[in-house]
């Protein structure tokens, strides 16, 4: 580990307890702490997001999302944060339902702005800054944030994927089925039944 390099584990210990090294109690970062420092402060964290996942039915598990980020001041009061995020994922496909296994690769890259009181927080809605209150702040909820930003909407198992029949759920991938899936508008679907 080089000497302007700071890194923090969760190896044996809580990020709930009081420990605190280099002005950071594990996700929480302290703007004056972290600026007196040479190089950027290092979080190496893994956080468990599988609550974030439970109104996704297609999500069948999710890993402990690994958290490496680097801060470091830009700034009087300007806080820059990156690096990635990372987490295994197990998904139904949205078309033929198949598993699927992914694995995910997100870049992080924010700038916290320390502000104080409702009015500073309302003159930086415009800013590409996220306004924090105070001196220090949990960056927990922002990584949540970008997992869940991230999360594929409709997982496939591959781009041409054919689906499964809606009538008899033949999967077309693996061969055709003897339906007639035909779609007919239902305002025209009394004249079909007239050629029968």
């Amino acid at each position: 580990m080089g000497v302007k390099e700071k890194v923090l584990t969760n190896i044996g210990l809580s990020r709930y307890n009081n420990f605190c090294l280099f002005g950071v109690i594990f996700m929480h970062l302290h703007f004056r702490k972290v600026a007196q420092h040479d190089g950027p402060v290092i979080i190496r964290e893994t956080l468990d997001v599988s609550s974030m996942i439970t109104h996704r039915k297609d999500i069948t598990a999710v890993s402990p999302l690994q958290v490496d980020l680097g801060a470091s001041m830009v700034g009087e009061s300007l806080m820059e944060l990156k690096g990635a995020l990372s987490a295994e994922l197990d998904t139904q496909c949205s078309r033929c339902l198949k598993p699927i296994h992914q694995h995910l690769d997100i870049p992080f890259d924010e700038r916290f702005r320390s502000v104080v009181g409702e009015a500073e927080l309302e003159e930086d809605e415009e800013d590409a800054t996220i306004p924090v209150e105070g001196e220090a702040f949990d960056t927990v909820p922002f990584c949540e944030e970008s997992f869940v930003i991230h999360l594929p909407f409709t997982p496939l198992c591959s781009e041409d994927c054919k689906g499964l029949c809606p009538t008899c759920g033949q999967d077309w991938n693996e061969g055709s089925c003897e339906c007639d899936n035909t779609r007919v508008d239902p305002r025209l679907a009394a004249l079909k039944n007239l050629f029968k």
